[in-house]
C-alpha cells in the first residue's frame, strides 16, 4: 500500500493598477505557486526608474526555481535579492540617479513552512479563523512612531511622513530585508500588497474583505476596486493566495 500526501495545494491571483492620481504604475507583483512565492515590490524614484527598480526585483525572484527544503528557499530568495539590489545599484548608476529603490513583500511556502520576507512598507497578511494578523512591520517613519506608541494606526494613515520608507532594496550596498516564520494551515488565507492598498484600507476593512466569500480573484478585484472607490492616490497591487488541505489518497499497488 502507498500514501501520497501534498500537505497544501495553493490558489492565488494578482493585480495591480496605477489609481486615480499616478500617470504610470510603479509597482510589480509575481504569483509563483508552483515555487510557493508570491511577490510585490513597490518601486520609487520616478516612473522609468521605479517601474524599472520593481521590475528587476520581480525578474531575479520569478528565477529562483524549486527549492529542495525550506531553508533552501529562503537562501535562494535573500541571493536573488542580493542580486536586484546589486542591478538597481548598478542601474542608478548608469542613469546618474540618485534615488532609485523598491519595497518588496514576499510571502513563500515549502510545505507548510512559512516565511514572509519584506524591506519597507509593503505588507503581508494572514487570516485563520477569521481573524487577521499582519506578519510583517513597516520600514517606515510612522511605522516606528506607532510601534513607540506615538503615534496611532488611524494617524499613521493620514500622517505627512506615511510614504518616508526607511528601508529600500537598491538605496545601499547592503539591502536589510526583515523576516518572520510559521507554518501554514489548511484554510489559511494569506494577502501580499503595496501601501496603496493600506494607504486607504484598514485592517478592520481588509479583514472583512478577506473573509467574505468568493474565489481569491474575486476578492482581490474587490480590494482595488474599494481603494478605487476611495481615491487611490498611489499604485495599488495585491496578491491573494488561499492555502487548501489535499487529500491524502491510499491505494494499493
Amino acid at each position: 500500500m502507498t500514501a501520497i500526501h501534498t500537505p497544501l495545494i495553493f490558489h492565488s491571483f494578482a493585480l495591480t493598477h496605477r489609481g486615480r492620481v499616478r500617470a504610470h504604475n510603479e509597482d510589480g507583483v509575481a504569483a509563483l505557486p508552483e515555487q510557493g512565492l508570491w511577490v510585490v515590490a513597490d518601486g520609487m524614484g520616478g516612473h522609468a526608474a521605479g517601474a524599472t527598480a520593481s521590475a528587476l526585483i520581480i525578474d531575479e525572484l520569478s528565477a529562483l526555481g524549486c527549492a529542495a527544503t525550506a531553508a533552501d528557499q529562503r537562501a535562494r530568495f535573500r541571493d536573488g535579492l542580493d542580486r536586484a539590489n546589486a542591478r538597481i545599484l548598478a542601474f542608478a548608476r548608469a542613469q546618474g540617479l540618485d534615488t532609485v529603490g523598491s519595497t518588496v513583500a514576499a510571502l513563500l511556502i515549502h510545505g507548510a513552512h512559512v516565511t514572509c520576507v519584506w524591506v519597507g512598507d509593503s505588507r503581508v497578511y494572514r487570516l485563520r479563523g477569521g481573524r487577521l494578523t499582519r506578519l510583517s512591520r513597516d520600514h517606515s517613519e510612522v511605522g516606528a512612531l506607532v510601534a513607540a506608541g506615538a503615534m496611532s494606526e488611524e494617524e499613521a494613515r493620514v500622517s505627512p511622513l506615511r510614504n518616508v520608507i526607511t528601508r529600500a532594496v537598491g538605496i545601499a550596498a547592503a539591502v536589510e530585508p526583515e523576516q518572520a516564520t510559521g507554518r501554514a494551515e489548511g484554510g489559511d488565507r494569506f494577502l501580499v500588497c503595496s501601501d496603496g492598498l493600506t494607504e486607504h484600507l484598514s485592517d478592520a476593512e481588509i479583514a472583512v474583505a478577506l473573509a467574505g466569500p468568493g474565489s481569491v480573484e474575486r476578492i482581490a478585484r474587490g480590494l482595488v476596486e474599494q481603494t478605487l472607490r476611495d481615491g487611490a492616490r498611489d499604485n495599488v497591487s495585491v496578491v491573494l493566495i488561499d492555502c487548501i488541505a489535499a487529500p491524502v489518497t491510499d491505494g494499493q499497488d
